[in-house]
């Protein structure tokens, strides 16, 4: 097996693709918002890099709608994260709340996606 291969887990998510309006500043806020890091594939399309591998994209596209799958991000340090999202313009649309396991917000990005950010504490 190889060790790009070894990096793919059998039956779980591999590549999540979201839709934004503008790449660049959805670039912007997921780099200020998180540290996150990118492949440039043209104006239209750039890759996130997590964990050694490419893990998902941002693609342009003009009919961004709200809804559809939630996705969860993990943070050690939720109070942190929260005031990193709003630093970079990302708009909270649930306030940190008590879950079983632990706290989680919700926010929109520039492109009005909603994701989530939980920590255990």
């Amino acid at each position: 097996m190889s060790e790009q291969s070894a990096a793919h887990v059998h039956h779980s998510i591999d590549y999540i693709e979201i839709a934004m309006r503008d790449v660049a500043d959805a670039k912007r806020f997921y780099t200020q918002a998180f540290g996150w890091r990118f492949n440039d594939y043209g104006p239209d399309y750039a890759g996130i890099q997590g964990g050694g591998r490419e893990v998902g994209g941002f693609r342009k596209d003009a009919n961004v709608t709200p809804g559809g799958p939630l996705i969860v991000l993990y943070s050690r340090d939720l109070t942190a994260t929260l005031g990193a999202v709003r630093e970079a313009g990302g708009r909270i649309v649930k306030e940190p709340f008590s879950f079983p396991g632990g706290r989680r917000f919700q926010f929109t990005d520039p492109s009005g996606n909603e994701l989530a950010v939980w920590s255990e504490t």
